[in-house]
Formats: C-alpha cells, structure tokens, sequence
C-alpha cells in the first residue's frame, strides 16, 4: 500500500471543505469521496420505501412535470413515518396561526408522524421564525422544519418590512384573505416531507 500525500488547496470563503483521499491500493484509482460528506444529516433522514396511498405527490396546480423518457429522475413523496419534524409557529396574529398549526399537525398525522416525533416551537412574530427554525435545525434531529406565521397589512409599516425577508408565511391584505389560506399549512407540510424524502434518496444515490 503507497501513501499518496494530498497537497493542501486553499479554500475560498464559503466552500465546503473537500476530503482528500489519503490510500491508493496498487494503484488503482480512487472512488470519490461523498459529495454529502459534510451535510448535516437528521437522524430520522433515512429513505423510507412506503410510496403514497395515492400513488403519487401533492399537486398544488393541475397538471404534472412531463420528463421525458431516457432521464434519470429523482422524485421525494410527502411521507413521514419514522421522521421527527419541527413546527416554529408565530404567536403573532394567533387567530390565525393557531389555526394554521393545527392543520400542520393534521397533515402531519395523515402522512403518518407519530404525535412523539413532533416539536412544536411558538416564538414571538415572524421575524423570530427563521431563526428558530434554523436552531432546530442545527440539532440535526429533524428530518424537516415546517415556519407557520402570519402578516396581515393593516395600516402599519410591519407588513412591508416582514414580509420582505420571511418565506413560507401568509402576507395578506387582510383577516378574509388569512383565513381563508389556513390550509397552506398543510401544504407546506406534504412539502417539506417530500422534500426531505427527496434529499434522503439523493444522498443514498450518491452512496451506491
């Protein structure tokens, strides 16, 4: 066995550090190291085989993405048995996220989360939701994180400043238009479990 010594390269600001390989075995060509290696990874991330009862993904609006044959594709399904997931949830306007949270867990115990692997996070207002979601997240013990919150415009600067730097909030004009977007929760639900399928199989697709 020849120990081959990796020059080290710089890294530019930002960029994930590389794995050198360290042992080459009569001279064969490495296999590339894990492009996921430096991933955080949930512990409740593993590929769950189970498809959908319906046999296929949310669909938000009529019609489906048509990929030709010949490609490869990699497809996530909405489903949550053995997964832990996150709930942050505004306090601010809670007649409203109140009944945003519980159409998550709705949702959530339709695609089969067990009550027990499901944190619920209320913080203040939504200027406070990403950071609590991206505190969970560093856990590493969620395989999604699901923001709930709420801007109502009114006749304050809020509305403008807010709804500028959040994602995955309802930004409407008014208490009607709230209410009658309360099942958004669910989607974003069935879109984070799908999501989270998605990047379990990309990971062990990239192990095979």
């Amino acid at each position: 066995m020849t120990e081959i010594e990796q020059p080290e390269t710089p890294q530019e600001p930002g960029q994930a550090p590389t794995s050198p390989v360290e042992h080459v075995e009569n001279g064969d060509t490495p296999a590339p190291s894990d492009p996921f290696e430096g991933w955080p990874a949930a512990e409740s991330s593993a590929v769950i085989e189970e498809p959908p009862l319906d046999g296929g993904t949310v669909e938000h609006v009529r019609g489906e993405v048509d990929v030709p044959d010949g490609y490869t594709v990699l497809e996530g399904t909405p489903l949550g048995a053995r997964r832990s997931v996150g709930v942050v949830v505004s306090r601010f306007n809670g007649g409203i996220t109140n009944a945003m949270l519980k159409s998550a867990l709705d949702a959530l115990e339709e695609a089969g989360v067990a009550t027990d692997s499901i944190t619920v996070m209320p913080v203040p207002g939504a200027f406070e939701l990403p950071l609590a979601a991206m505190a969970l997240a560093k856990t590493r013990r969620y395989a999604c994180i699901v923001a709930l919150g709420a801007i109502v415009r009114g006749e304050t600067a809020h509305f403008k400043y807010v709804a500028s730097v959040t994602f995955g909030v309802l930004t409407v004009e008014n208490v009607e238009q709230a209410e009658a977007r309360i099942d958004k929760a669910a989607e974003a639900v069935r879109s984070a479990l799908e999501m989270a399928d998605l990047f379990a199989r990309l990971r062990a697709s990239a192990r095979a």
